[in-house]
């Protein structure tokens, strides 16, 4: 039906969207995140701005993701998928609180350039500050909810039949790999296992983009869900 061909595209297009825009962010938003000493220099703002707005683009995304598949997905059961609509908004409001760290450095560095009316160590402290809660908004969201958003989503296209089922099962089975890997982090004061964590990455990464990919090209395959017609309210 063309609807349902609207809505898997849609969602593929948004899967996709994350893509594009988290991992550039990764690299703009460097210089904010690695130098304890960007709050006092010359600042690459605007680099940094972009970042920001990048992670912004991918925080509203992964909403868009979760609200676009529910009407479909929850045909199979609408607990498990208001579950995932729920931990794909907490995982984007946990960027934008990073997000709202990394911006309000840049803005304390613009003030501190204007009139260095706060001193050097002070501003160091605070941005350090700004930047540790930050990377704990990076494993609490990027890091963990993807292995809980896997552990809904997969089980509901697993199940469904919507798409093939490798792709769910990629995310199935990445999902503890990566729950146990930031639950490693959490514990380790936020110093993550690096290997462990690349290795329950991988998976993952491959269940996210080859579900956008596949939805975006072939939709959904027909299942029990799909011959259903939706509810119309008058």
């Amino acid at each position: 039906m063309e609807w349902l061909r609207k809505t898997a595209l849609i969602a593929g297009v948004l899967y996709l969207i994350t893509f594009v825009s988290s991992i550039p962010a990764v690299f703009l938003i460097a210089p904010a995140v690695n130098d304890p000493q960007y709050i006092l220099g010359p600042g690459a703002d605007t680099r940094v701005l972009l970042g920001c707005l990048l992670d912004l683009i991918n925080a509203l995304a992964c909403i868009g993701t979760a609200v676009t598949l529910f009407p479909v997905v929850k045909r199979q059961n609408e607990a498990v998928a208001l579950g995932f609509v729920t931990a794909r908004v907490f995982e984007a409001a946990v960027i934008v609180i990073g997000i709202i760290c990394l911006l309000s450095v840049v803005t304390l560095r613009q003030d501190h350039a204007a009139d260095g009316s706060v001193d050097d160590g002070t501003l160091v402290a605070i941005g350090r500050s700004l930047v540790t809660v930050r990377d704990w908004t990076f494993t609490l969201g990027p890091s963990l909810m993807p292995g809980v958003n896997a552990l809904l989503l997969g089980y509901l296209m697993y199940r469904s039949g919507l798409v093939p089922r490798l792709i769910p099962l990629l995310g199935l089975i990445g999902a503890p790999l990566l729950i146990g890997s930031a639950t490693t982090t959490l514990f380790r004061g936020n110093h993550p296992v690096t290997a462990l964590a690349a290795i329950a990455t991988v998976p993952i990464f491959l269940w996210e983009l080859l579900l956008g990919v596949w939805l975006v090209s072939k939709g959904f395959k027909p299942s029990p869900l799909t011959s259903r017609t939706p509810r119309t309210h008058t």
